[in-house]
């Protein structure tokens, strides 16, 4: 085994045969922080988000912050129950691409899958630059250094992901479990001291908020409809990654609809009561929070901020402040939500590659994403997403303000057209069912839809009237591009097809076979070349030299006369000692005389083993194959002739094919005859 081979061996792990996918499937127990880490992490930012929206109005707006994370709360309910339907209706996996697909047409399912190839890369970056912001808050090392801790987050998510879902899913449940132990535990030990009267005050309480100059004592009613309806939006971050579990649903043990249904009953459930009782409680005890961009608008006893003013996220306010007595209590909640937030980004890296791989499957992608590698995972989807979330965070510098207003945009218009697809859906099944148990269920279900398509409606309106010029017509560009593009590769796979189909003409018989030798040297790979030649048979056979030297040439001539090979040797003469585009130019004049007929072209090259002894070597067949690829008419033949040291690579692989690695007897991947028998001592 090579260098390179054990380097990614030691990176990924052992290869997995295709017949081990079965072992690869998640329970619920794992499925559920696969999948729904990135849902359940929005609490750490959404209820952010919604206080800093309100916050342009001052604190005296904070009053109508549990009523927007009530609002946000319904919509989630809304969108779970509807999803819970589409996983039942669905269950291969195409989620809301394969709903748009098969009930509105090719385009309204490009147009999904350019959304969520958007929201996925976006979900990647925010979430990745808002752990970055959690670490450097605690680690003073970071500061200023975001942007490049964050990117070392992705190519490590990336790394794990790789070496497969199963095996990522472990290393992430742990994490998720304990946020959700930890948040849900603060939140409840805060109840309790609120119920007893004995809730303290965060850090920030003590602060005023100076309003927006927009937003005065004088606001009217359309401002401050139009400031809840932006803090609305900003709060739906929240129903971020709720749709990827009906796109994981293939990852699933059997039964594979029932599990994804329960778990996103489960994400519903929990995701809802965390983000209400941090809005709730922040609310409680006295929060202030601003953009961070906007520090001098709080005011510590009349005067503004230090400049050194530090403002801890939401969570970390509550934290501090509900264990104040309990140290422990407090580090747990910040570390595990700064892990969270980078480990969510692992929802993004499990459905990307999953409908990237659909995607190329339906001719809408590059073949490329359809393939998995050694561990099982679609590994070109997931090295292309981390790739793009890199460029995002950087050019944003990873700042989740900056870009959280790119986000939300691309997932509501795949929950609208999802929506209105199961809808067709039902409607199109109904007209054919004759069971009345059947038919109410079906009732049923459209209805939910049918509420499922008005929430999501609303929010998308709202979140294009509120976020287009803050930065949403980034994504909207974004989601045109992908379209564009997707629909780019459809027409060329088409039109390579229509091309590649067989017909009549295919065949006819070449009327002539014209076959040369390229030559160099009157060696064994020249010598073996002719050999192969002649047995094809050809019409007319001859040997092609470029002379470039004299009396190399003469040389040549005479040892070619002297063997008598029985073939012609044809020279053709390079003033300016070109190689390739005398061969090009000679074999497309045969073409031109025989239009009928085929130039067949036998390249004989030798084949080394090292990898260092390719960079002795000048490569002028690889560059001769590749010109005359594009030739009409024209067949290239490389005969290889193998040296001494193409021994080792060989003697590599056939260890690599061979070697019985441990638990393959076990698991009948191989035979008891292939183990190798023990050596017979005689007594």
């Amino acid at each position: 085994m090579g260098v390179g081979d054990v380097s990614k061996r030691i990176l990924l792990g052992r290869k997995l045969r295709s017949s081990q996918l079965g072992e690869t499937l998640l329970p619920k127990r794992i499925a559920l922080p696969v999948f729904a880490s990135d849902a359940l992490s929005s609490v750490a930012y959404a209820p952010d988000e919604i206080f800093i929206m309100l916050s342009l109005a001052g604190a005296s707006a904070y009053v109508w912050s549990w009523k927007i994370g009530i609002a946000v709360a319904l919509v989630m309910a809304a969108v779970v129950a509807s999803y819970r339907q589409v996983v039942r209706a669905y269950p291969s996996g195409g989620g809301d691409y394969e709903v748009a697909t098969v009930n509105l047409g090719s385009k309204a399912g490009t147009t999904v899958a350019s959304a969520l190839l958007a929201d996925y890369v976006l979900t990647v970056a925010v979430s990745v630059s808002s752990g970055a912001q959690y670490a450097a808050g605690a680690i003073d090392a970071l500061d200023g250094h975001e942007a490049l801790f964050a990117t070392a987050m992705v190519l490590f998510l990336m790394a794990l992901n790789l070496r497969g879902i199963r095996e990522s899913g472990s290393y992430f449940a742990i994490p998720t479990y304990l946020f959700m132990v930890s948040i849900l535990g603060m939140c409840a030990y805060g109840f309790a001291q609120l119920a007893i009267g004995d809730l303290p005050q965060v850090e920030s309480a003590v602060l005023t908020i100076t309003p927006d100059p927009s937003y005065d004592d004088s606001m009217t009613s359309f401002a401050l409809m139009f400031l809840l309806a932006r803090a609305f939006s900003s709060g739906c971050a929240a129903l971020t990654g709720v749709e990827a579990i009906s796109n994981g649903v293939p990852a699933f043990k059997r039964p594979k609809s029932k599990n994804a249904a329960t778990t996103l009953l489960l994400l519903g459930a929990i995701a809802i009561t965390m983000m209400l009782s941090v809005t709730i409680l922040a609310k409680q005890m006295g929060l202030r929070f601003v953009d961070p961009s906007d520090l001098d608008r709080l005011k510590q006893n009349g005067q503004g901020v230090p400049a050194n003013y530090d403002q801890h996220p939401v969570i970390a306010q509550i934290a501090r402040a509900v264990f104040h007595d309990f140290s422990p209590g407090f580090y747990l909640v910040v570390t595990v939500t700064g892990i969270l937030l980078v480990l969510a980004a692992n929802t993004a890296f499990n459905g990307f590659p999953v409908l990237g791989s659909i995607l190329a499957k339906d001719g809408y992608a590059p073949r490329a994403l359809a393939s998995r590698g050694d561990r099982l995972a679609y590994s070109n989807g997931i090295v292309f997403l981390a790739v793009m979330a890199i460029i995002l965070i950087q050019v944003f510098n990873a700042e989740p303000t900056r870009l959280i207003q790119l986000y939300v945009v691309g997932v509501f218009v795949s929950f609208n057209l999802s929506q209105l697809g199961m809808i067709r859906h039902w409607t199109r099944h109904l007209r054919t069912e004759q069971d009345p148990a059947e038919r109410r269920r079906m009732f049923r279900s459209r209805v939910i839809n049918s509420i499922g398509l008005t929430f999501t409606g609303v929010v998308l309106v709202i979140v294009l009237i509120t976020k287009f010029l803050a930065g949403a017509w980034i994504t909207i560009l974004a989601m045109i591009v992908f379209f564009m593009i997707m629909r780019g590769i459809r027409t060329h796979y088409d039109q390579v097809a229509v091309e590649l189909a067989a017909d009549e003409e295919d065949k006819v018989m070449p009327t002539r076979v014209h076959a040369i030798v390229l030559v160099s040297k009157l060696h064994k790979p020249t010598l073996r070349a002719l050999a192969f030649a002649k047995a094809t048979r050809p019409n007319v056979l001859e040997g092609v030299y470029v002379s470039t030297d004299g009396p190399a040439t003469n040389r040549l001539l005479e040892e070619w006369d002297e063997r008598n090979l029985g073939v012609p040797l044809k020279v053709l003469h390079s003033p300016y000692r070109e190689l390739i585009k005398p061969i090009v130019d000679y074999t497309l004049e045969i073409k031109k005389a025989n239009p009928r007929g085929v130039v067949a072209v036998y390249i004989p090259e030798y084949v080394v083993g090292r990898w260092w002894e390719q960079l002795l070597h000048n490569q002028t067949a690889l560059r001769l194959k590749g010109r005359l690829l594009f030739a009409p008419g024209v067949m290239v033949t490389s005969v290889p002739y193998q040296l001494r040291s193409s021994q080792i690579a060989r003697e590599r692989e056939e260890r690599e094919l061979t070697r019985v690695r441990p638990g393959d007897l076990r698991r009948g991947q191989v035979s008891e005859q292939a183990t190798p028998p023990r050596r017979q001592v005689d007594r």
